[in-house]
């Protein structure tokens, strides 16, 4: 008989649910085979740790006196611009935005020292952020110019809110030019001289339930240290990609918008990254916990390094010209050996995202669980299946009109 999530919290309220990182669960299930892996287990943990550009907050910065309507405005927090089109005093603060005196590439490649990723990690860390805004005035909101210190401690509101994380497998990016290029999978040596790849493999979330049948709206999850919830399907979600006979995407698929409260947050899962000659992002950790619910979900949460394959692409040409060719798959137990091997040339490989990071958050969510902390939540709604790309692939090919 299937479980239900009701079932397992009951079980985890009482302290007897049986609960294991996705690692764990790759070794159960070849030792003991899915069907008793499905009646032992009740939760597989999961966890990724890695740069996720499309990420920001958004905060309330609350009203002064006069007030002033800082919306059409301009807000700078540690010299960082932060969106203003919402309201009188909320805003939006990406974490590739850049300083305005960031010289960008005009002195190629550029260091992008600091930016949005910064300011939240520093914010999140109860750092006092500088805040500059100016605004045109109104009859109600009649103030100008303001300059103060904003701190987390201070706001009402402070909401990690990204809209694209969690990449259901990703890329291996090489170089196939004769000369060092810049990117945001981090630097490509020349004529293949490494390999660079960003994902969690075995821990990844959306690996191990590749069908999105536990994962959905209103999943509760670990979310940069504290507590958030997936709120919608990610930006660029395509589900209808190549796929091993596990049904394990072989390109980049699923993807996972999410949000959650800031002030439950640590900087230790969320940090700003610099990518020398790209811009800067946010580092965020994500763990997820999967039910159990039956045989097909222990079996989808026993993939292990070996089932995984990821596509070898060039960001000299193909990348940034679209165009379809793939050099070819390559698993991520390969890729962690440290070396691979492309058209009979080894090559070096590194990872741009963390693997101990990614176990550390998948143990730590486990323990909050055991422990009676973190409950599970029934999803609203499913995330959309394989057919959804259908629609995904005509809207990308479909003429623009003039």
């Amino acid at each position: 008989m299937p479980k239900t999530i009701q079932e397992i919290n009951e079980k985890i309220k009482a302290g007897k649910a049986v609960v294991v990182t996705a690692e764990e669960m790759t070794g159960i299930v070849k030792k003991k085979g899915v069907e008793k892996a499905y009646r032992e287990v009740d939760v597989v943990t999961t966890g990724t740790f890695g740069p996720m550009c499309s990420s920001g907050m958004y905060l309330n910065i609350g009203h002064t006196k006069p007030r002033i309507k800082v919306g059409g405005g301009k807000c700078l927090l540690n010299g960082v611009p932060a969106y203003t089109g919402f309201a009188a005093v909320d805003i939006y603060l990406g974490a590739t935005e850049l300083p305005e005196d960031d010289p960008r590439n005009k002195i190629h490649p550029g260091a992008f020292r600091y930016g949005g990723g910064h300011v939240i990690e520093e914010f999140v860390a109860g750092k006092d952020i500088e805040l500059e805004a100016s605004a045109y005035g109104t009859d109600c909101y009649p103030r100008r110019e303001l300059r103060s210190w904003l701190n987390i401690r201070d706001v009402n509101e402070a909401v990690l809110f990204n809209m694209r994380n969690a990449y259901q497998n990703y890329n291996v990016a090489v170089n196939l030019s004769n000369k060092a290029i810049f990117t945001y999978m981090g630097i490509l040596k020349p004529r293949l001289g490494n390999a660079n790849y960003c994902s969690a493999g075995v821990l990844s979330p959306l690996l191990n339930d590749p069908l999105y049948r536990t994962i959905g709206i209103g999943t509760r999850i670990f979310l940069g240290g504290g507590v958030g919830f997936v709120s919608w399907q990610g930006t660029q979600y395509n589900p209808s990609v190549p796929r091993t006979e596990r049904e394990v995407p072989m390109r980049p698929a699923g993807t996972l918008c999410v949000m959650g409260d800031l002030k439950t947050m640590n900087s230790r899962y969320l940090r700003g990254v610099s990518m020398h000659g790209y811009g800067t992002s946010l580092g965020v950790g994500i763990g997820i916990p999967i039910p159990i619910i039956d045989e097909e979900m222990a079996f989808f949460t026993s993939v292990a390094d070996e089932d995984i394959l990821a596509p070898i692409v060039d960001y000299s040409v193909t990348y940034p010209q679209r165009a379809p060719d793939v050099l070819g798959e390559v698993s991520y137990k390969d890729l962690r050996s440290g070396k691979i091997t492309i058209d009979n040339k080894e090559v070096p490989t590194g990872p741009i995202s963390s693997f101990s990071k990614a176990r550390e958050i998948a143990q730590l969510l486990k323990d909050w669980i055991e422990k009676g902390e973190f409950a599970l939540t029934e999803p609203v709604e499913r995330l959309p299946g394989k057919e959804s790309g259908i629609t995904f692939k005509a809207f990308q090919e479909r003429p623009i009109e003039r």
